[in-house]
């Protein structure tokens, strides 16, 4: 598995470097210097240089590599250097260069104690943190506390303590929802797809038991496209109103039988904030703005512009920090345009016309009015490309795959009440119309 693992600065410094198994020359930390770091055109995280492979992580200022001369499960091994990027989070609150110098002592402890001669071993923060201090002295401990690490180690709630207590028992839902689209000049969707998560922050006592349940009409592609008859199943032909999901991965702590056999999510959770469930949902996509652009080229001294920006969704929901960025081509000279609402400014650095509204109310249909003068001395130059009009905004209370919570139950020996919280947020990933 994993030969050693070394941490570099941006200027390609050793700050850390744990070595797991023999076989390695000293000079395998200048390896990764000069051909990544030191070259810009690497792009791949994986490098393989004759029998040695490194796979590596750029964190904040930090380059996290793991080290193989094996046929590792690749992974595997950014799993593992993921986690050491959260624990860094959980002990330190953010692991970057200074970090790094200041708790060189428990990052080596921490290394020891998460591999064993290459091989990744418990990385779960609540069971770590019962044993390793944060200031890197180990606590001494008890064998009633030796007992419940080995528990923890080695039992099926490694993510949880059964000692936890709360005066005010909560749970917090977030639904965070990332919406791309791409259209075409005549309107016609290319792509629309959605990325999300469902994100927890559960402060509850003890070892509470945790039902989570999602739409009555909700799919789930488990990607093997296929239908109860075996034959290839078509996605456009899902039910019209019914919300589909696709590539949905879960936390550790969910009972994946129970959701295979009644979709219902059961789980135990871990305390504090984790990520339930992320997913993927490509159709029924209810898209959060509907635009329509018109660009006329007059000749070649002007470019006329009309954008009409209309929101989908409900009157008492409304969207905030939205810009619209209409491009403009790269010999503009000046822009003169007027707005329904919000603000226009022409940016030149980013040729383009940046009209941003603070708040649009849903149902309201805003439009962007606009001419850019070019200049004429720059008309030999090759054909505008016309990029897409793309935008950006954040909109709460809405998701764009249809995806609701429907309820969250707690069951806890003691029986005690708890509180739940639920909010959606949808904004912007790539969202674009051509024209």
């Amino acid at each position: 598995m994993i030969s050693a693992i070394i941490l570099y600065n941006q200027k390609g410094e050793v700050l850390i470097s744990r070595v797991y198994r023999d076989g390695l020359r000293r000079s395998v930390s200048d390896l990764f210097r000069i051909q990544v770091i030191s070259n810009p055109d690497v792009r791949s995280p994986v490098l393989t240089l004759g029998t040695t492979t490194f796979c590596h992580v750029k964190h904040e200022n930090l380059y996290l590599v793991a080290i193989s001369r094996q046929n590792t499960d690749v992974a595997l091994v950014f799993e593992f250097l993921y986690k050491i990027v959260s624990l860094g989070r959980a002990y330190f609150g953010k692991l970057d260069e200074e970090a790094v110098k200041n708790n060189f002592t428990l990052i080596y402890e921490l290394l020891d104690e998460i591999n064993d001669f290459g091989y990744p071993q418990n990385t779960e923060t609540d069971t770590l943190k019962m044993y390793i201090t944060t200031e890197g002295v180990r606590s001494e401990i008890t064998a009633e506390d030796t007992s419940k690490i080995t528990m923890q180690a080695t039992g099926a709630l490694s993510w949880r303590r059964d000692d936890i207590k709360y005066r005010r028992n909560e749970v917090f839902v977030d639904v965070f929802e990332d919406v791309n689209l791409l259209m075409s000049a005549t309107g016609t969707v290319l792509r629309a797809d959605v990325t999300g998560q469902i994100i927890l922050r559960a402060y509850l006592s003890g070892t509470p038991e945790c039902k989570f349940g999602l739409n009555d009409s909700l799919l789930i592609d488990n990607g093997d496209g296929a239908d109860v008859g075996g034959h290839g199943r078509n996605p456009s032909k899902a039910a019209a109103g019914s919300v589909s999901l696709e590539d949905c991965q879960f936390h550790q702590c969910v009972r994946l039988g129970r959701f295979d056999a009644d979709r219902t999510i059961s789980f135990v959770p871990p305390d504090g904030e984790f990520e339930l469930m992320k997913y993927r949902a490509t159709e029924n996509i209810n898209l959060p703005f509907k635009v329509h652009v018109l660009v006329n080229e007059v000749g070649k001294s002007r470019v006329e512009y009309q954008v009409a920006v209309k929101a989908m969704f409900g009157s008492k929901l409304f969207a905030s920090n939205v810009v619209i960025k209409i491009p403009t081509p790269l010999n503009t000279a000046s822009v003169r345009s007027s707005v329904t609402q919000g603000k226009a400014k022409y940016e030149p650095s980013d040729n383009a016309i940046n009209w941003r509204i603070a708040r649009f109310t849903g149902g309201s249909e805003y439009v962007f009015s606009g001419e850019a003068e070019l200049l004429s001395s720059m008309t030999t130059t090759k054909a505008w490309s016309r990029p897409p009009v793309a935008m950006q905004f954040s909109l709460m209370m809405f998701t764009s795959s249809g995806l609701l919570v429907r309820y969250l139950k707690v069951f806890e020996k003691s029986s005690y009440n708890s509180v739940k919280w639920v909010r959606y947020a949808v904004r912007a990933g790539s969202y674009e119309i051509r024209f």
